[in-house]
């Protein structure tokens, strides 16, 4: 199943002349940006609060202080939006999205609210002239994920989803184990993730796109396809338990790929997982500690004794390599990023929407 949810051809109240991010953000022939790209962030909540400290810490690193800056955040409450900008330093508050996106020095959006209004908020920044950081689960389904997408390459703004283990340096030490024969081939692929969130009324409300699906189980079937890529799936095997709004309380996915290869996906919102990650290969296998944000990479022998032990770099928040990621394309005119590009993105939306369609469950608006 792929279905789209309606999207609104327009979201403000009157046009907003779009100001490009190319035409405030622009870079040297060095490379270097003559002056930071001024951020933005879109939403006060937990995410939000995640990206302020991190966008402070860039602002203090010599490392990122000459790419990023933190400018502004955008509430539907103007107290709000200005007690969260007090409390990180940030400059300015806005009392509404639509006065964000008008504001000509905001370069990139992050939009750091629920699953349901991404696409709604990423259509607005974007026809603003704005590049977006869209957070993780990009949309709810495919369809709206496409109209974005679309919107982002014909205006050739950067339009990124905030995936962050698809940037963080824990990718290349998988990617280089990997590349290196030691395991040898690679025939099967685990990854869970569980968190008891039922706490929270975004999670449990289908009119939000909640579920562990869509808020934690996107990261076991990242990490599953950051290994495996786009080959073609041949069945997919998935069950899981409801939780009494509907959504998906826990689920388990088996992908059975055409060329034999396996891979199993579990998440929860009801109970605590170990959140490991496996690579099963001919030779030995590979476990990654924490999926959510690997801190550690084992490498284990057909005697299942260890090979190698990789640590993962320091790191401010884990945050930063996206929001790096997302500057650059934002100074380069690029729509896309590398590191999680727009068919990727698309691949997953379509993926979930799959797993969904056999679970026979639907979002409001779909």
């Amino acid at each position: 199943m792929t279905s789209s949810s309606t999207v609104p051809e327009t979201t403000t109240s009157a046009p907003v002349k779009p100001t490009t991010a190319a035409s405030t953000a622009t870079a040297t022939a060095t490379g270097a940006p003559s002056h930071p790209v001024s951020v933005a962030i879109l939403g006060a909540g937990r995410l939000a609060e995640s990206m302020a400290a991190t966008l402070t810490a860039m602002a203090a690193d010599p490392r990122y202080s000459a790419l990023v800056r933190p400018y502004a955040v955008a509430a539907r409450d103007a107290g709000r939006a200005h007690d969260f900008a007090a409390r990180h330093g940030i400059p300015i508050s806005f009392g509404s999205y639509e006065e964000l996106v008008a504001d000509p020095t905001v370069d990139l959006v992050y939009i750091a609210t629920p699953h349901s209004l991404h696409a709604e908020q990423a259509l607005m920044c974007l026809r603003a002239g704005k590049g977006v950081l869209v957070e993780k689960a990009f949309t709810v389904n495919a369809g709206q994920a496409q109209k974005v997408i679309n919107l982002s390459e014909s205006s050739h703004l950067a339009c990124v989803e905030a995936i962050w283990t698809r940037f963080m340096p824990s990718r290349r030490i998988i990617d280089e184990v990997l590349a290196s024969g030691v395991i040898g081939e690679v025939k099967a692929v685990t990854a869970n993730l569980g968190y008891p969130t039922t706490h929270k009324a975004r999670i449990v409300d289908p009119a939000l796109a909640g579920g562990a699906l869509l808020d934690v189980g996107v990261y076991a079937l990242n990490f599953i396809d950051m290994v495996l890529g786009s080959r073609p799936i041949a069945r997919i095997d998935t069950s899981m338990s409801p939780w009494s709004t509907g959504v998906d309380a826990q689920n388990a996915t088996t992908l059975w790929y055409e060329d034999g290869t396996m891979a199993s996906a579990t998440s929860s919102m009801v109970a605590l997982s170990d959140r490991t990650g496996a690579v099963w290969g001919t030779e030995g296998y590979v476990l990654c500690r924490n999926i959510n944000n690997v801190e550690s990479v084992d490498v284990f022998g057909r005697d299942h004794r260890p090979i190698a032990h990789h640590d993962v770099p320091p790191q401010l928040t884990g945050y930063e390599y996206e929001v790096a990621a997302a500057a650059h394309a934002v100074l380069e005119g690029r729509s896309e990023c590398p590191e999680m590009p727009h068919a990727d993105t698309l691949r997953m939306m379509g993926l979930m929407d799959r797993i969904r369609g056999e679970w026979g469950l639907r979002y409001p608006g779909e």
